[in-house]
């Protein structure tokens, strides 16, 4: 249990490390701000996403579940907003930064 915990959170702490080397607008200044900023999207995915997914649910049935994508995107912004040494200058690399971020989650998932 333990483990698996600890290996998402290092996922995401990774994923974050390679969307700031690969998605331009994207900077992360060093491990442990990766580490500050996964540790904060953990306890926001625990307490605060549950409560925006029921908020949204109709226009995510909508879109077919591909808003959920634009609420990743939104807290990972949020997010860079008050961490300093983890910038997103806009909307767009912060969605391409989600997407690497949740794939890196998705592929420990898999592996755990």
């Amino acid at each position: 249990m333990m483990y698996r915990f600890l290996a998402r959170f290092l996922a995401i702490a990774a994923g974050l490390l390679i969307a700031s080397a690969y998605v331009p607008g994207i900077s992360v200044h060093g491990l442990y701000t990766a580490l500050v900023v996964a540790a904060i999207l953990g306890f926001l995915n625990v307490l605060v996403r549950p409560i925006l997914v029921v908020l949204t649910l109709p226009i995510t049935i909508l879109t077919f579940g591909l808003f959920s994508l634009v609420l990743n995107a939104l807290l990972l912004w949020f997010v860079s907003t008050f961490v300093k040494g983890f910038t997103i200058e806009g909307f767009l690399p912060a969605f391409f930064g989600s997407l690497v971020v949740s794939s890196m989650s998705w592929i420990v998932h898999k592996l755990t």
